[in-house]
């Protein structure tokens, strides 16, 4: 889940969603620079006369990628030729520049995912262009650039807040000058100035700038497609295959910003017994909302083998007093590892609405360790209640400095078990002598 950093001033966004596996093995070009090349459909004994030709655009976009399509447009006739992106996004800057040239050539923009056919007949590489692909982040904005705009019902367009690339894999432990908000507020005006521009709506960057870096990108309903203006006019409606997107909620939010009280990984005191524990504090959001605050630590576990986790949260009550429902379900996913939590307790909410609940579980020793080893990795945390679901991803910024004080701080707790548990037995030996 890791995002590209954007080049120069510009500003990353997005999360890396790979589609299903293509007939034909081929590394997942998703993750490499946006490269452009020209298709026919096939098998030809399939469509006959009706194939179609495309253009494809696979892969991230950088401050390179307008210059790489505009040599890449000047020895070919793009004029009104349909242009199909597979993207999770990138450069706010460089995506802008790619929308403009698109919309030069009058082209038409489509979300596709293109599979070699391996078939070349009279120069025309053959292929099929596959509909569950995904236009992720900037890619949205640069669909906005065709003269007429389509999305499959298969595909997938998804959106979240532009931020700074080089910051993006762990934001609240990270630090931020004016400089830094200078450079995101502009982009966010250019952004606004393009959409109106090409003709879109500008709800689409309202939705976008609600959601944070923590929390999973915000999939486009087709009602949304159509008001935004992605889709263009009299496109068929379509019916979305899967079900919602993955944050979905109530409204809960009463306006104050939670309190972060740490905002990177540390090293400090169990709050039920004192235990020297790895701790992180972190905003509780949906959609950008604020609806609380969590805590997450891992303190020493079962004799070396694994750590114990605990997850407490405050939740507060919607700006109408209306008090949040018991949590029923907490899970963490490292490394790719879903691990359920166990709900020890959610009280009652307390006379000002809110509501506190303790989940715990086990995490094996290899795989905190694994999470703790390498920049800009993260964990995520998911919560399900009647009213709400929450999924926060967590980054492991300082957890690697403060981990060997934890498994210190474990190895002596369990020697001294050890001889505590051998030392009565002597005692009472020699007075049975």
């Amino acid at each position: 889940m890791k995002r590209l950093a954007s080049a120069g001033c510009a500003v990353a966004a997005g999360l890396l969603f790979v589609s299903g596996a293509p007939s034909k093995a081929a590394p997942d070009t998703r993750s490499l620079p946006m490269q452009f090349e020209v298709w026919a459909e096939g098998p030809p004994q399939v469509c006959g006369e009706k194939c179609r030709t495309w253009v494809s655009a696979s892969g991230a976009i950088t401050a390179d990628t307008p210059r790489d399509f505009e040599a890449f447009a000047k020895s070919r006739k793009l004029q009104g030729m349909t242009i199909a992106f597979d993207s999770d996004g990138g450069s706010v800057l460089g995506a802008l520049a790619l929308g403009r040239s698109i919309r030069k050539l009058g082209m038409i923009t489509t979300v596709g995912r293109t599979v070699d056919l391996a078939n070349v007949e009279n120069g025309r590489k053959r292929a099929k262009l596959l509909p569950r692909a995904y236009c992720e982040s900037m890619c949205a904005f640069v669909l906005l650039a065709g003269v007429e705009r389509q999305v499959p019902a298969e595909a997938r367009v998804m959106v979240h807040q532009i931020w700074l690339g080089d910051r993006r894999d762990d934001p609240t432990a990270a630090n931020y000058s004016a400089e830094d908000l200078v450079v995101v507020q502009r982009d966010i005006g250019r952004l606004a100035q393009y959409t109106v521009e090409m003709g879109g709506g500008i709800d689409l960057l309202e939705i976008a700038l609600k959601i944070p870096p923590w929390e999973p990108m915000r999939q486009l309903s087709r009602d949304e497609l159509r008001l935004t203006k992605i889709v263009t006019a009299g496109e068929a409606t379509e019916v979305i295959s899967s079900g919602p997107s993955a944050t979905t909620s109530a409204g809960l939010s009463n306006g104050a910003r939670a309190a972060v009280n740490s905002r990177a990984w540390a090293v400090h005191s169990h709050p039920s017994d004192g235990r020297v524990a790895l701790g992180r504090s972190h905003p509780l959001t949906v959609e950008g909302a604020d609806i609380g605050v969590f805590d997450l630590s891992f303190s020493c576990g079962d004799q070396g083998r694994d750590f114990a986790v605990t997850y407490t949260e405050q939740r507060r009550a919607s700006e109408d007093g209306k008090s949040p429902a018991l949590l029923r379900d907490v899970e963490i996913t490292m490394l790719g590892r879903s691990l359920p939590l166990k709900v020890a307790s959610s009280r009652m909410p307390d006379k000002a609405g809110e509501l506190t609940t303790v989940a715990t579980g086990r995490v094996p020793v290899e795989l905190l360790q694994s999470f703790a080893e390498r920049n800009g990795r993260s964990l995520t945390v998911e919560t399900a209640s009647p009213d709400a679901t929450t999924v926060i991803r967590v980054g492991n910024a300082g957890i690697s400095r403060v981990l060997p004080s934890l498994v210190s701080s474990c190895a002596a707790s369990a020697s001294r078990a050890r001889n505590s548990a051998r030392q009565p037995a002597g005692r009472w030996a020699k007075i049975a002598d």
